[in-house]
């Protein structure tokens, strides 16, 4: 009997597996003939619904395909740790890392390899491959596979965040761009203390504000962006801390230069020079403080992309970009500044396709469609007749926003996917760009000195371009995880009440413990033999 019951304990076993192995659902199609498939897209909160984009139904009917879109804006961690612990996920996820490597690593088998698709379903795909070969090198594992398709968008600069000051509140008071720490300090307080902005009341200027900062680490306009400062090239914002130094991995959040910007910042917030809000304000909160009332400005040094972006229409002539700063006036470091040009042009895992997939082909052919240079283009910029101008065979302008009242950057973000797209522009094609980006180049005219001495290979991490082991990206998202519940709540807790130079000790020997050290061999390992490979 009990031998009877094992055997059927075995078969029932067998069956559960190869049902699960075998559970893609049978491909629906509509009444004119096109597959029925489930998309997921990660967008910005600006962004209109997918049904409004005329270019995307363009695609869809062009590749045969019906696709149910879910489109998420905000709390996508929550909402995808239960889906994939579920696996019960879309046909097709969009959007910028929606997906990671280290959920590659962590469910495994969810993910479709789109190596065999792309050679059979990908013309647009291999063609990207072939002219951008850093493409292929971002979207391939160490074994061959591809489960995210990685993006070339082309027109971005060397950095995302700069840094604004309001000449028209230093012309009010009679001061000058500040040069080093010492010097902003000054002015902050300046801004604070008088009625810089001129409207009779002396106690509505917020002298310093920045982004909110994520549980996962640092990114764009936040003031990491200081650590250039102490000679630090950092990427992305800062990350979760790993950056290079002469071809050395480090983490900036161990790191002495760390602390004394820490310490700077406290004393900025301890003076009441930091926007109260800053580590509590969502980013439509960030962004709307800086556009003032009228032409009433509230905020007086702060960062961001670009001027109108930043401070709206009404106000962004009061501001101008300036070089990055000095820790002090007798220091003589090298200063540096983030370093983001290939996060901003390239990117990772834009574009998944699931294993249980009712029809991975057709979901591959629509794929496909969006790395066609011209949909490429509507999927940053928007649809061809409201959003853009076909000039020529391969030539087109981008047009001004339809809404008078709108700055060109938010009206990419509210038109389309904008950055948050998969996408390939060709270097073939001509294109004309709106006056916010042709405007980004002279607003990043004082920092050009800064990257023009980077020394590219030694001092730039390449994080995104290193692509781990299954074993070796599950041991380091370990270690990030503890170790960024610990350095973000840290960071929050020091500037705004002090206490880093009693704890850094400790704080140190507690982050090294939990496994930082090792994270940092594994990366060197990774990034020797990426500079290896480019340089075969």
């Amino acid at each position: 009997m009990k031998r009877i019951l094992c055997l059927l304990m075995i078969i029932s076993l067998v069956t559960i597996v190869a049902c699960s192995n075998n559970s893609a659902t049978e491909p629906q199609e509509t009444e004119d003939g096109k597959t029925i498939l489930t998309g997921l897209i990660l967008k910005h909160a600006l962004t209109k619904e997918v049904a409004e984009m005329e270019w995307l139904a363009e695609a869809e009917e062009r590749a045969g395909v019906e696709i149910q879109w879910e489109e998420v804006s905000a709390d996508w961690d929550q909402k995808k740790g239960a889906m994939l612990a579920g696996g019960d996920i879309p046909d097709i996820i969009i959007g910028p890392g929606a997906i990671s490597d280290a959920d590659f690593a962590q469910f495994t088998g969810v993910f479709e390899d789109l190596s065999p698709l792309i050679e059979e379903h990908g013309p647009n795909i291999q063609a990207m491959f072939e002219e951008q070969p850093l493409t292929e090198v971002l979207s391939t594992y160490p074994d061959g596979a591809i489960y995210g398709l990685s993006k070339y968008q082309r027109f971005w600069p060397e950095t995302a965040t700069m840094q604004f000051i309001n000449q028209d509140w230093l012309d009010n008071l009679g001061l000058e761009v500040p040069t080093n720490w010492d010097e902003l300090f000054d002015v902050l307080m300046a801004f604070k203390e008088e009625d810089a902005n001129g409207n009779g009341d002396p106690n509505d200027e917020i002298p310093m504000d920045f982004a909110p900062i994520g549980e996962g680490g640092f990114g764009f306009f936040q003031p990491t962006v200081l650590l250039g400062s102490t000679g630090m090239t950092i990427v992305g914002g800062g990350g979760q801390g790993y950056f290079l130094e002469d071809g050395e991995v480090k983490n900036f959040f161990i790191d002495e230069r760390y602390k004394e910007f820490v310490i700077f910042m406290n004393k900025l917030y301890a003076n009441g020079l930091i926007n109260d809000e800053a580590f509590t304000q969502d980013y439509s909160q960030y962004q709307a403080v800086a556009r003032g009332e009228g032409d009433v400005a509230k905020i007086g040094y702060t960062f961001g992309w670009e001027k109108t972006d930043r401070f709206g229409l009404n106000i962004a002539d009061q501001y101008q970009t300036f070089a990055p700063m000095q820790q002090s006036a007798d220091s003589d470091d090298e200063v540096s500044w983030t370093y983001d040009y290939n996060q901003l042009n390239y990117g990772v895992n834009f574009a998944q396709i699931s294993s249980q997939a009712s029809d991975k082909e057709a979901a591959m052919r629509f794929i496909n469609e969006l790395y066609d240079p011209e949909v490429s283009l509507q999927v940053l910029f928007g649809s061809i007749g409201p959003n853009i101008e076909k000039t020529g065979d391969q030539s087109y302008k981008i047009l001004p926003p339809e809404d008078e009242e709108m700055d060109p950057g938010t009206w990419k973000w509210t038109s389309s996917w904008a950055d948050n797209g998969p996408m390939f522009i060709s270097d073939e094609i001509d294109v004309e760009l709106p006056v916010d980006m042709q405007d980004v180049e002279a607003q990043q005219e004082p920092f050009k000195q800064v990257f023009e001495n980077l020394d590219q290979e030694n001092d730039v991490f390449p994080g995104m371009m290193l692509k781990y082991s299954q074993e070796d990206q599950n041991q380091m998202t370990l270690v990030n995880t503890d170790f960024m519940n610990i350095a973000i709540a840290k960071f929050g807790e020091w500037v705004t009440s002090g206490g880093i130079e009693e704890e850094w000790d400790s704080y140190v020997q507690q982050v090294e413990q939990i496994g930082l050290p090792s994270n940092i061999e594994i990366i060197q390992t990774y990034y020797d033999d990426y500079i290896q490979q480019i340089s075969e």
